[in-house]
Parts: C-alpha cells; sequence; structure tokens
C-alpha cells in the first residue's frame, strides 16, 4: 500500500460517513429551525421543546435510513477494503 491509495481510501471513507450522517443532521437542523421559529413567534421559551421533538424526528429517521446506512458501508467494505486486504 503506497500513501496515495491510503488517502483515497481515507477521503473515501469520510465521504461515505458525510454520506450516512446526512439525513440524521438535515432533519436535526430543519426541525431546530422550525421550532425555534414556533418558539419566536409565540415567546415560549421552554428547553425540552426544542429537544424532545428533535430526538424523536432523528430516531424515526435512523430507524428508516438504517438500511441505506448499513448497505453503504457494507458496501465499501467489501468494493475497497476487503480487495486491499486480499491483495496485500
Amino acid at each position: 500500500m503506497d500513501e496515495n491509495l491510503i488517502f483515497d481510501l481515507t477521503r473515501q471513507a469520510l465521504w461515505i460517513a458525510v454520506r450516512m450522517s446526512a439525513p440524521l443532521l438535515i432533519v436535526a437542523l430543519v426541525t431546530g429551525v422550525v421550532i425555534g421559529l414556533f418558539q419566536a413567534l409565540t415567546s415560549v421559551q421552554e428547553m425540552t421543546l426544542t429537544f424532545v421533538p428533535k430526538i424523536g424526528l432523528m430516531l424515526v429517521v435512523f430507524w428508516v435510513s438504517m438500511s441505506f446506512m448499513t448497505a453503504t458501508l457494507a458496501s465499501f467494505f467489501t468494493d475497497q477494503i476487503l480487495p486491499q486486504i486480499a491483495g496485500s
């Protein structure tokens, strides 16, 4: 293994980590903005109002996208990592 191959595998692994975490982060961002806007409009300043829906929606999105995350990680491992281990 040369350093270019290690850098390329690291770059691919980081990109996969971004793709896997994007649905959760997008849901957290959108939920936080919507609830923050609701709090600003109604002058309700309750801390659990932002926390509970955000966690609930993130759990739902995680449960729905778990198969996508698992398939993405497994395909990266079988297509990229295992051939490099077997080739060494």
